[in-house]
């Protein structure tokens, strides 16, 4: 009952204060606070005001709120101590190790220099010139590009 009064008395207030803010040519403003003052007796009007005053006075309601709050601290536990331990265990190490097998050990070897240019290749053309040392310092500016990028 109590709640109820309150909620009608802020309801008042506000619209005294939006005729107010239109009698002073503001009346976007006015409409605006008409609008949030029409809230709390629109909710006393449909019965929330009387059911959270219930449950806001309720021990069985606090106590469920409590048994809610448990609960959400035993799935943040468990998720903290699942990801300090790296996962779900043996499953994920072992995708891992899967994982890692498969990547051929060659695979991460630079393909510059380091071949011999003796035969030709079966399929290359003959009027293929081999490179010379200006190839070379082509890369050393990229390397230095990259390296001053940190990359």
């Amino acid at each position: 009952m109590i709640a109820e009064t309150v909620c009608s008395a802020v309801s008042a207030a506000g619209l005294g204060i939006a005729v107010v803010t239109a009698y002073r040519k503001r009346f976007l403003t006015a409409a605006r606070l008409a609008a949030y003052s029409l809230v709390p007796i629109g909710l006393v009007m449909t019965g929330v005001v009387g059911w959270l005053a219930d449950t806001a006075l309720s021990p069985t309601a606090w106590a469920g709120f409590g048994v809610l709050g448990a609960a959400w601290l035993l799935f943040a536990g468990t998720r903290a101590v699942e990801r300090r331990r790296g996962g779900a265990g043996a499953d994920r190490k072992a995708a891992g190790r899967a994982g890692r097998d498969a990547v051929a050990p060659a695979a991460s070897a630079p393909s510059l220099g380091g071949t011999t240019r003796g035969a030709a290749r079966p399929g290359a053309r003959p009027s293929a010139a081999p490179r010379t040392a200006d190839s070379a310092e082509d890369f050393s500016d990229i390397e230095a590009i990259l390296k001053k990028h940190g990359i």
